[in-house]
């Protein structure tokens, strides 16, 4: 059997062989055979190869063939069109040089000149290319294709009043569909065209007549230029064309807000939450933005969750819905609620990762470690390529002071986690070099925070971490210092950091400063002071010649739960063992 390459020589030959009889039939004596047909004929064999190269996805091979392809026939304008189209996106220049070449071998070639565009557009010279689509849309009958590529990259060169021009003749050519008028709407707003944008909507209102979201939009238009009055009117009439409307329900309620009349803002809004027209999990999601947009504001928040409770009671058989009010009732700090919705959307499929990952992270407390370990475990059966979950089972560990597991677990984190993201990699990091501190194995320790910190160097809490434990140990207190001030000049507010300068600035023997500090840090959230800073700040006051104070805030720092082992023995014996 013939080989392919083998029979392509084989019909180039033939081929060469016909031109040749031909020149030669029709040669008057002693004249030779055409040198330029036979270049030709070359030249189109080696485009033949190019064409199939790039088939294959072999594009260096194609180029490769289309540059001896353009030596052979350096008139050959298909080639630098081609050799054009393959520089893209790596080499815009060379890009631009070669259709510039196709251009001026063929001036009037449709697809030369949409591909020139193509690169200026790359190249984000949007006028120029804007301007090619133009005098095609002008030249071409079917020209649609071309009229919506003017008018973006007219609106990328912020000329709205060409781009309008170019969506006006498409819509001229085509139906008014909505998406053409939205861009219509949106290129008036660039240009505060207030009552041109509202023409547009007035359009698509008589365009859909048994719609009501356009009445919202036509308001909103009203009431982002100060004209609530009007907008007012608007929603009247969509409200009594739509009463049941959520998208019109929406509109009042955004309508409320903007006049802060906050009553009747709840009224609509919870309207739209529980109008059935919406699915559960839209419902669910346009409450989450709710609950993220009116803050730690109590009354809202209870309110909010009722509304929740209220959708999910409605729909106990969907996984999704319940997940979202676990969900919703974690950021209220409902935790154990929270933990019942997220057992219960587990029971019903428990493929569903976010819903795994959102509740291991309610129990990653301490007073949680065997419920974090048992439940992480039960998720990596699923999941064991999720780096978080690996880290999670390491925090259950950690917890539960089995530090040899956990440090097993934050490798096997580390080892899956991606390196782009940068973030997650330095916490799983970080947790690492906690672990090896607790587990006494320092150098590990170190190395871990190092590698933190090589890859987020400004992670206030890796650098807190890193300085509390040197500090602990008394070891480069220098370093530790600044780490910690650091730390404190990215989240100044945080106690947790106060604490650490603090105690860092008591073994530098600073003991005003520390103190300063470590009072700071317990005057920041006095209820909710971790025992360790009462510890501290009796460490300092019995430093300074205050044994009685000291004795009051080391019985303070036993109240809230401080670990320190030393603490029982400081109060009996009435001073500080280091």
């Amino acid at each position: 059997m013939i080989g392919f390459r083998h029979w392509r020589q084989v019909c180039l030959f033939a081929i060469i062989n016909l031109l040749v009889a031909g020149n030669l039939s029709a040669q008057e004596p002693g004249e030779t055979p055409s040198v330029a047909g036979l270049k030709g004929v070359e030249a189109d064999a080696l485009y033949f190869d190019a064409v199939k190269a790039r088939i294959k996805g072999d594009n260096a091979e194609a180029e490769r063939l289309l540059e001896q392809v353009i030596k052979i026939k350096p008139d050959a304008a298909g080639a630098y069109y081609d050799l054009a189209r393959l520089n893209l996106p790596a080499r815009p220049d060379k890009a631009v040089d070669n259709i510039r070449r196709a251009l001026a071998l063929e001036q009037d070639n449709k697809w030369y000149r949409a591909q020139y565009a193509e690169i200026l557009a790359f190249k984000n010279e949007y006028t120029q290319s804007a301007e090619i689509y133009d005098k095609l849309a002008a030249e071409e009958k079917f020209n649609e294709d071309y009229l919506l590529k003017s008018s973006l990259l007219h609106q990328r060169a912020g000329d709205y009043k060409k781009s309008l021009a170019a969506i006006d003749k498409l819509i001229e050519k085509t139906d008014r569909d909505e998406e053409m008028m939205m861009q219509k709407y949106q290129l008036y707003l660039k240009m505060n065209d207030v009552e041109g944008a509202a023409k547009v909507v007035q359009e698509l209102i008589d365009m859909n007549p048994s719609e009501g979201k356009f009445y919202s939009l036509l308001a909103d238009i009203y009431d982002n230029n100060k004209q609530p009055e009007k907008a007012t009117e608007v929603l009247k009439k969509g409200e009594q064309l739509f009463p049941d409307d959520p998208a019109v329900q929406l509109g009042i309620a955004d309508h409320y807000k903007k006049k802060n009349d906050t009553a009747n803002y709840k009224i609509y809004v919870r309207k739209a939450l529980l109008n059935k027209a919406f699915d559960a999990e839209t419902q669910l999601v346009l409450l989450v933005n709710y609950m993220q947009e009116i803050g730690n504001d109590a009354a809202q928040r209870k309110e909010a969750l009722d509304i929740a409770k209220h959708i999910a009671d409605n729909y106990k058989d969907k996984p999704e819905v319940l997940g979202v009010y676990g969900d919703l009732l974690s950021m209220n700090n409902e935790r154990e609620k929270a933990q019942e919705q997220y057992k219960r959307s587990l029971a019903i499929d428990p493929s569903r990762f976010p819903v795994w990952r959102n509740f291991l992270f309610n129990y990653s407390e301490r007073k949680y470690a065997d419920s974090l370990i048992v439940y992480s475990e039960k998720a990596l059966k699923l999941f064991p390529n999720q780096a978080v979950l690996h880290m999670l089972n390491g925090i259950g560990y950690t917890n539960k002071k089995d530090y040899t597991k956990a440090v097993t677990s934050f490798n096997r984190a580390a080892d899956m986690q991606p390196e782009e993201d940068k973030q997650q990699l330095a916490e799983i990091y970080m947790y690492l070099g906690d672990a090896y501190n607790s587990a006494r194995q320092y150098s590990e320790s170190d190395s871990a925070f190092e590698t933190a910190l090589k890859l987020v160097p400004e992670n206030p809490t890796v650098l807190n971490n890193y300085a509390y434990y040197l500090s602990v140990r008394g070891q480069r207190l220098d370093a530790a210092e600044k780490m910690s001030k650091k730390s404190l000049e990215l989240s100044p507010e945080q106690a947790t950091f106060m604490d650490t300068y603090g105690w860092i600035l008591y073994k530098q023997g600073k003991f005003g400063p520390a103190k300063e500090y470590l009072q700071k840090a317990i005057d920041a959230d006095p209820q909710n002071a971790d025992g360790t800073l009462f510890d501290h700040l009796g460490d300092v006051e019995f430093k300074i010649g205050n044994q009685e104070k000291a004795l009051d805030l080391w019985k303070k720092a036993k109240e809230k739960g401080s670990e320190n082992e030393q603490l029982n023995k400081k109060i009996q014996d009435r001073k500080i063992y280091e």
